[in-house]
């Protein structure tokens, strides 16, 4: 088969394309998965430069994929031969709290994941998909549209009238503004591209900020919200912006600290314990939380926003456009 390969830490030069891998074959609870769309996170790119110290090489990148299933190896009873499915971001992380070596068990992180023409997946690391979702649509669930439910809808437990803050407009943040406005919040968010702030309006956003032209974007949301602040804000930036998210959610409000896009910083601790803030870590999500998700996602007809499929000879590309900052939503690849 055809498959992609991380096989130095180089960055995309160490992406190859061997064509001629051999197929996996399904071992007891195992299923092979033909693939036929995958989606890109920003970890994938850190995964082509070895910023993750667990990575090792060679392996196929990506976690977020969705196919039909091939085969089946003994012992497997969730599926058949045809099932249409999504690749799980964990391999051992099926409910309850977070295993210890969950990042040590995540697909393209160091099992091999699905940027390849078959993927091998334990029976737990699959999902069936809602059947109103191309394979294309599908592939943008496991990761972006996983990590938004569990920060707004399972650990934020969002109430109808609540006001959500969401930085920036990549696919945790289209995902956490179609998961809030499902659930009757208020959504603010943040980009430094009025174009941007314009298609998350349209899709629903109530108020948009651009922080290139209002720097002090949290003042802005304390003036616009009375002084109040926010219930809860969907926190991607990281050091460089937490400070503003500090300063922008009400007190006893909530942080979910999913990504660090904007950098690395020293965090003031004084405002936590001042305003009464809980910062929760979310990294992604179990299998149940996704169950739970796809029933969402299928009862509200939701499409995930991509932004761009590219095609599977052209994958190094659909890096090289996530690296660009240019893309609104989530970037495929199909295959």
């Amino acid at each position: 088969m055809k498959a992609y390969e991380v096989r130095e830490a180089i960055g995309l030069d160490g992406v190859v394309l061997n064509r001629e891998r051999a197929e996996p074959k399904p071992g007891h609870r195992q299923i092979v998965v033909r693939m036929r769309a995958a989606a890109l996170n920003y970890r994938d790119q850190g995964v082509t430069k070895g910023v993750y110290g667990y990575t090792k090489f060679p392996l196929i990148p990506l976690s977020d994929g969705a196919g039909e299933v091939a085969s089946v190896g003994p012992g497997v009873t969730q599926f058949k031969p045809g099932d249409r499915v999504a690749s799980t971001f964990f391999v051992n992380w099926t409910g309850g709290r977070i295993p210890p070596d969950a990042s040590r068990n995540s697909l393209g992180g160091m099992v091999d994941g699905v940027l390849a023409e078959y993927a091998l997946l334990a029976e737990t690391g699959a999902i069936n998909i809602p059947d109103h979702l191309s394979f294309e649509e599908a592939a943008a669930l496991p990761c972006a549209a996983l990590t938004a439910w569990n920060a707004v809808i399972e650990t934020g437990r969002i109430k109808a009238g609540e006001t959500v803050g969401i930085l920036g407009t990549g696919g945790v943040a289209c995902f956490a503004l179609a998961f809030a406005k499902m659930h009757g919040a208020g959504v603010y968010m943040t980009s430094s591209s009025d174009d941007k702030l314009a298609r998350v309006k349209a899709l629903g956003a109530d108020v948009t900020i651009n922080y290139r032209t209002i720097p002090e974007w949290d003042q802005e949301i304390l003036k616009r919200t009375g002084g109040a602040g926010l219930d809860h804000i969907v926190e991607v930036g990281g050091a460089n912006t937490l400070e503003k998210s500090m300063s922008a959610v009400r007190s006893g409000g909530s942080i979910y600290v999913i990504g660090a896009l904007g950098g690395a910083g020293s965090i003031n601790p004084r405002m936590i314990n001042r305003k009464a803030i809980r910062l929760q870590g979310i990294h992604v999500g179990s299998r149940d939380m996704f169950a739970a998700m796809n029933k969402a996602v299928a009862l509200h007809g939701l499409k995930p926003v991509i932004d761009r499929v590219f095609g599977f000879d052209d994958a190094k590309e659909a890096y090289a456009h996530q690296q660009s900052g240019q893309h609104f939503g989530k970037i495929v690849i199909a295959i």
